[in-house]
């Protein structure tokens, strides 16, 4: 899928539909769940499903209303080296960004791909994640710069979330981090995943690494967990509980 495909009126693609063949369309984060549904349903494990705006998406966005000439000549007038002012014109962008409807024909799509995971299974609440096509690259990570929303309900709140997420391409740490590294604002691009939101007061969430950090040792897998959800470990809220399993024992049936 190219956003050559994707200008043709596709500008909302259901997760499923989505490879890691996808990042420049929809970003690492939102191409990998795409493949998480595509092959971990085949082994019977259960990834909420959901659908993602494109980066044509985004640069449609860009172009409705005049803000791509607005936000460029205000990156054109900025002192980058002026840490408050970098802050200041990352709010006046973002500012600009959630004020600026959504092209109408997009509005409609990401309305009906909704309505249609609604209908599925009715009165669910949605998390609305950023995935910036730039992320997870062998020189650069524009991971976690961006904003995610959990427990969204609405349509009208998730438009405006949905506007919010791509206004977060423009927070200064994002914007510092894009000047350091030499990359222009208005190349990178963000899409947006909508995904259905788990009972996380039953369960637990977690970060599997398969193998283990500190050492580099490959014969095990690190996993953290936490209670609730993923967010408080992410973010430092809590002190995981820590698990190893040993690779070779497992491959030989003991648990």
């Amino acid at each position: 899928m190219t956003d050559a495909t994707h200008a043709a009126g596709a500008w909302v693609l259901p997760l499923s539909e989505l490879r890691m063949s996808d990042v420049e369309s929809v970003g690492g984060k939102n191409a990998s769940l795409g493949e998480m549904i595509s092959q971990l349903s085949q082994a019977g494990v259960r990834v909420p499903g959901g659908f993602a705006t494109t980066a044509a998406a985004f640069r449609a966005f860009l172009d409705h209303g005049g803000l791509r000439e607005r936000i460029h000549a205000r990156l054109d007038a900025l002192d980058v080296d002026d840490v408050r002012a970098l802050a200041q014109c990352g709010e006046e962008i973002r500012r600009w960004m959630t004020e600026t409807p959504l092209p109408p024909a997009l509005e409609a799509e990401i309305r009906q791909h909704y309505k249609a995971l609604i209908d599925d299974t009715p009165g669910i609440s949605v998390a609305v994640r950023s995935s910036a096509t730039a992320e997870d690259l062998p020189s650069a990570s524009f991971a976690g710069q961006q904003e995610s929303f959990l427990h969204i309900s609405g349509e009208v709140s998730l438009l405006k979330h949905v506007a919010r997420c791509m206004a977060s391409l423009f927070t200064g740490r994002a914007m510092g981090y894009r000047e350091d590294q030499g990359f222009d604002h208005l190349q990178v691009a963000l899409s947006v995943g909508v995904q259905q939101m788990v009972e996380a007061d039953k369960a637990a969430s977690g970060v599997i690494f398969t193998l283990d950090t500190e050492s580099g040792f490959s014969d095990v897998v690190l996993i953290n967990s936490i209670w609730g959800l993923g967010e408080n470990l992410v973010q430092g809220r809590g002190g995981p509980d820590e698990f190893y399993v040993h690779k070779p024992t497992l491959a030989q049936g003991y648990r």
